[in-house]
């Protein structure tokens, strides 16, 4: 029996929609699990789902070439997704231009300091030059990331897992750690948010307010160009 479910899989994994499927039906395991735990910010979905596909794929021996062949559909949806941010920045939008100055300030800020921390405490810890380059573009979307990281010398491959990993740790920390700070004021979590942990984190402030979720989708793309502006000065430093 065991072997047949295996044959089974060789040859449903061949097929486009194999990714598709396993990838839609992980998510909505981890929206079950989500929801289940009354909101629990440490069952996010992505989590959930990332770690139910990287078991898949472990324990059947499958390529992840072979895996993002059926799942890229997915992958070309984040362009859209992405655009249709623009909805609520257009709901918001007399409220964040009352609040231009204090969103660029704290964008450039919120940038800087995703840089320096990142590279400096890889750097402290004897990461070498390359690491510290894929590092540096962590806390923007992962197509900018990949992006710059090669423009700079840096593994893009690395640097998505490392997007990837800090978007779900954003998404599941960013709550508590902005409660313990006493931070209330929805734009400012949802810039912090934005900034920190890009899109996934940006779908999790959605899930807690509307107002805090368009600050951190126009945070995520204000950094995104703020970061491609600084990380390339990282290159002129002598790592």
């Amino acid at each position: 029996m065991k072997d047949e479910l295996f044959q089974l899989w060789v040859y449903l994994s061949t097929t486009p929609l194999a990714g598709l499927t396993v990838t839609l039906v992980a998510y909505q395991i981890g929206a079950a699990v989500y929801r289940r735990s009354g909101a629990n910010p440490v069952a996010n979905p992505v989590l959930v789902a990332v770690v139910l596909l990287v078991a898949l794929l472990w324990a059947t021996g499958t390529p992840y070439r072979t895996y993002f062949e059926g799942a890229q559909f997915v992958h070309f949806l984040l362009g859209p997704a992405t655009v249709a941010l623009a909805i609520p920045l257009y709901r918001h939008f007399a409220t964040i231009r009352r609040s231009a100055l204090a969103i660029a300030v704290s964008i450039v800020a919120g940038s800087v300091t995703a840089i320096v921390t990142a590279v400096g405490t890889a750097w402290l810890m004897g990461a070498s030059s390359r690491t510290l380059l894929s590092l540096a573009p962590k806390s923007v979307t992962t197509p900018v990331a990949m992006g710059i990281s090669e423009q700079i010398g840096g593994l893009p491959s690395l640097t998505a897992v490392l997007v990837i990993l800090t978007g779900i740790l954003g998404a599941v920390f960013a709550t508590w750690t902005l409660n313990a700070a006493g931070i209330r004021d929805w734009r400012a979590r949802g810039l912090s948010v934005g900034v920190g942990a890009h899109g996934i984190g940006t779908a999790r402030a959605f899930q807690v307010n509307e107002l805090a979720g368009a600050f951190a989708s126009l945070a995520m793309g204000l950094n995104a160009l703020a970061t491609a502006l600084l990380v390339p000065l990282l290159t002129r430093l002598p790592w």
